[in-house]
Order: C-alpha cells, then structure tokens, then sequence
C-alpha cells in the first residue's frame, strides 16, 4: 500500500510563495494530483502529473499560478504556488492514480492512495 506524506504548508501573506511536497516510497509509478478542501467546502482538484513529469494540467483558479513538478529519485512530487490569495487557503492533500484518465479529471473515484493533507492558510 503506497502511503503518501504532505509538507510544506503553513502560513503565508498574500502575494507569497509555498512549495508543497508529497513524498512516498514507490510513489514514482503513480500519476499524482493534488487537491484542496476549504473549511465548508467541498474537495477540489488542483493540479495533476503523469508518472513520468510530461504532462501536467491544473484547474482555471490556479493556471499561472501553481506549478506541479516531480523527481521520482527523490519519489516526491512538488507543488510550488506563487502569488496567493486568501482564496487559496485550506488543506492540501495529495493522491495517488494509477489512471491519467481519472486524475485529469481530478475525479476522486480513482484514487488509489490518499496523503493525510498539510494546512496552508494565506493571511491579509
């Protein structure tokens, strides 16, 4: 069972930059998407890799924003987000698919391995 692992959240102003990390042994086979849940809100998908780096897609509210990126030596994938918003607070979860297909859609249903989720909080 891949167990994935979050870091890197914390608290930020707007305007700042925070580079998220989602790390696990093994984990370089998996496509990987990350998603974010704000405090009443539903889960939303954020951005997607492939297992090998060559594609990556993000959803319209951080598009020019947010950069995904991996290095499957280290078996960490990374989420650099730059010029937050308040709008950006909540809690940043990884998860692991098998299936680019699914991830792309950041349709759930195909997650093969949740992390436990790191708080980012971007403060005015």
């Amino acid at each position: 069972q891949l167990q994935l692992v979050e870091s890197g959240g914390g608290l930020v102003q707007v305007g700042g930059s925070l580079r998220l990390s989602c790390a696990g042994s093994g984990l370089d086979g998996y496509i990987i998407g990350w998603f974010r849940q704000a405090p009443g809100k539903e889960r939303e998908g954020v951005s997607c890799i492939t297992s090998g780096g060559s594609s990556t897609n993000y959803a319209d509210s951080v598009k020019g924003r947010f950069t995904i990126s991996r290095d499957n030596a280290k078996n960490t994938v990374y989420l650099q987000m730059d010029s937050l918003t308040v709008e950006d607070t909540a809690v940043y979860y990884c998860a692991a698919y098998l299936q680019y297909y699914y991830c792309s859609r950041y349709d759930t249903s195909g997650v093969h391995s949740w992390g436990q989720g790191t708080q980012v909080t971007v403060s005015s």
